[in-house]
């Protein structure tokens, strides 16, 4: 597989992040809640990940690296039950702009871990996607000033939690195969929105019932099979940091589909900010290419 296929994974894997709000927001203007859309995207994401376990393996493997497969369960479930839980007290478009605060915090998650400094063209590539992200959310001229201080909390511990997914994510398993692994990473973190969240829409007649599996499937698809599963392949080729970077698409998707779907407007400000996070993601892949080393050939005596 060519090198540049591996970027090009987890910028599709992040575009998929980028529907999930917008799918939310319909579900909500049909009656459901936050938690309740989001318990019917794990739950259906595992059940999705286990047909498609079932499809391709035909016997169960020795569970390997059962740490790893826990944490990254564990994160992604907390992604997408904390950054729920702020839009309780934050308008959607400083949600977003909190939430990509995991730029910089899974580059430096990324330093840390490998004991090195940040690059130039890093650093140059975080400060763009930062401004770009001012902008393209729109929030310049937005009134903060009444702003409980537990919506920043919940923001930037959602940037954290996504932070911690992509850094455990791209730790690779010895002997585990995608599927396997989408499998078990889907089992844990539906198991953990099992207890901090409705699992009663199962059976109480939500799920069914009342039209939540339209939600849930298309939340499940795209909120966990595709881009756990591109990660998964993906995050172990690019490096954690780079993959932060690059993930930074998941905002202009996001802009672009609640303009398409729900009819939000978009402003000029905010196609300049499009442009500049683009900007911003391609920057470091760009000046990441480094030659390889040339073989010497010894000359015969």
């Amino acid at each position: 597989m060519k090198n540049w296929i591996y970027p090009v994974m987890v910028v599709v894997a992040a575009s998929c992040y980028g529907v999930l709000s917008t799918i939310i927001k319909v579900a909500m203007s049909h009656g459901f809640t936050t938690a309740e859309a989001v318990t019917s995207q794990y739950f259906t994401g595992f059940v999705l990940a286990a047909i498609l376990f079932a499809v391709t393996q035909r016997s169960l493997p020795r569970l390997r690296g059962w740490k790893i497969l826990v944490l990254s369960g564990s994160f992604t479930a907390a992604t997408g039950m904390v950054y729920s839980h702020s839009l309780n007290y934050l308008p959607a478009s400083l949600a977003v702009v909190l939430l990509f605060q995991f730029t910089w915090i899974g580059m430096f998650m990324d330093c840390i871990a490998n004991r090195r400094w940040l690059k130039r063209i890093e650093v140059i590539s975080l400060l763009i996607l930062f401004g770009g992200t001012i902008l393209a959310a729109g929030v310049i001229d937005a009134d903060l000033s009444g702003i409980p201080w537990q919506g920043w909390g919940w923001g930037i511990g959602a940037a954290f939690c996504f932070s911690a997914f992509m850094f455990v994510n791209g730790k690779q398993i010895e002997g585990m195969d995608t599927t396997t692994r989408l499998f078990y990473v889907s089992l844990a973190a539906a198991l953990v929105i099992a207890v901090f969240q409705t699992p009663e829409i199962m059976w109480n007649g939500t799920f069914f019932g009342e039209g939540l599996w339209i939600y849930g499937l298309l939340l499940g698809f795209f909120g966990i099979i595709m881009p756990i599963y591109f990660f998964s392949i993906a995050v172990p080729h690019v490096g954690s940091g780079l993959a932060s970077i690059l993930s930074a698409m998941e905002l202009p998707v996001a802009v672009i589909a609640s303009v398409i779907i729900l009819s939000e407007s978009l402003t000029v400000l905010q196609i300049v900010g499009i442009f500049v996070v683009l900007t911003g993601m391609v920057l470091p892949s760009m000046f990441n290419r480094t030659p390889k080393p040339v073989e010497r050939v010894e000359e015969p005596a």
